[in-house]
């Protein structure tokens, strides 16, 4: 008899768990409170790297993901990959020599490239740096147009997407997770899959349990299309941006977004536009940017800052997909818990993210 399994959440994370769960042949609805890749997942800056990391196991986890989704680009037509690579001079001195050496060390694709070309890859840039390192396996995704190509590609596997229809709570008998209930009724099911991001700890506390999270509130900043400008990502120490595939240029509104430890912001979105289109002239000047929308989102940090992936041995049925950076880790995370979850194996690569080493019963 064919596995029933419950998505909740049809963001980046959840259309990813529901492409590869429907390949394997399982029975497959996602659910979400309102429309697909209308939380983070939409308002993302989309770049898919393992140069930021917190620990070895998370580098390896990020790198392994990137070639994921060079897999996934293969299998999905119309993914919206681009492999552009990243020149990176967020760091300088002796900062920078570390992170040098400690990504050449994990095996890392880079180079450390001179002024005079990193000139002549970028000449738009205003004030050129002395040295910068490039990875030129890195690119970045949209990562709403990927969740609804994921989407599409599910449901013709046969998958269910529900729109519009929230989780209000899981269900349970005893200790097992055996669906959730929504305003329309309960939904049974055998495999239960939270990738709600944010919206994770109330949907536990209803089976008892606690995540701690972390507040970490993110805006990026997105321009009217301009002329091709940009050939990289960049990441300088007062500005990471990119140019997407229409011309906008994307910029987080705080420098090292990645590892931005804000836990509240307190400007309005005009000014940190105003500020972050101050900091785009000074990187790239002699172009006029014009703001065509500031996205603010907050994104999915589990309280020790890395993955909660699998299973929670606590609630049989039950598993969590909590993740930051959910653009880099999904096709990776998604193949693992698919594998998981039906029978085919366990990926290593997961292992040290187990939900059990923060969930706590309430």
């Amino acid at each position: 008899m064919t596995n029933r399994f419950l998505i909740l959440g049809a963001g980046l994370i959840g259309a990813s768990l529901g492409f590869e769960l429907a390949r394997r042949k399982a029975q497959v609805t996602i659910l979400d409170a309102g429309l697909p890749a209308n939380e983070a997942s939409g308002r993302s800056f989309g770049w898919i790297n393992a140069s930021f990391f917190l620990n070895e196991d998370h580098f390896h986890l990020r790198h392994a993901a990137m070639a994921a989704h060079r897999r996934l680009e293969r299998d999905l037509a119309d993914s919206g990959h681009l492999w552009t690579g990243t020149l990176w001079w967020e760091e300088t001195g002796e900062a920078f020599d570390r992170t040098a050496a400690t990504l050449a060390r994990l095996g890392y694709d880079l180079a450390e490239l001179p002024a005079r070309e990193i000139a002549a890859r970028e000449p738009a840039l205003g004030q050129v740096p002395a040295r910068a390192l490039h990875f030129p396996a890195e690119g970045a995704v949209d990562a709403a147009h990927l969740t609804h190509r994921l989407l599409d590609a599910a449901a013709a596997l046969g998958a269910e997407v529900w729109s519009g229809c929230p989780a209000l709570r899981l269900l349970t008998d005893g200790d097992r997770v055996t669906g959730a209930e929504t305003p329309m009724g309960r939904i049974g099911a055998d495999h239960t899959i939270l990738a709600v991001g944010t919206a994770t700890p109330p949907l536990l506390a209803s089976a008892g349990l606690h995540l701690p999270m972390l507040p970490r509130p993110g805006l990026i900043l997105r321009t009217r299309p301009v002329a091709p400008l940009l050939s990289h990502i960049l990441a300088s120490p007062d500005q990471e941006v990119r140019q997407d595939a229409t011309g906008a240029l994307l910029a987080p509104a705080s420098a090292s977004h990645q590892s931005d430890r804000t836990e509240a912001v307190t400007d309005s979105p005009g000014t940190l536009a105003r500020a972050t289109l101050a900091r785009l002239s000074r990187l790239l000047p002699g172009v006029e940017f014009q703001p065509a929308a500031i996205l603010h989102a907050d994104r999915p940090v589990p309280g020790d800052g890395l993955p909660v992936v699998g299973p929670v041995a606590a609630r049989p049925g039950l598993a969590l997909a909590v993740l930051h950076s959910g653009v880099t880790l999904a096709p990776l995370v998604a193949a693992g818990l698919a594998d998981e979850l039906t029978g085919q194996g366990a990926g290593a690569r997961l292992a040290p993210f187990r939900p059990d080493r923060l969930l706590s019963s309430i």
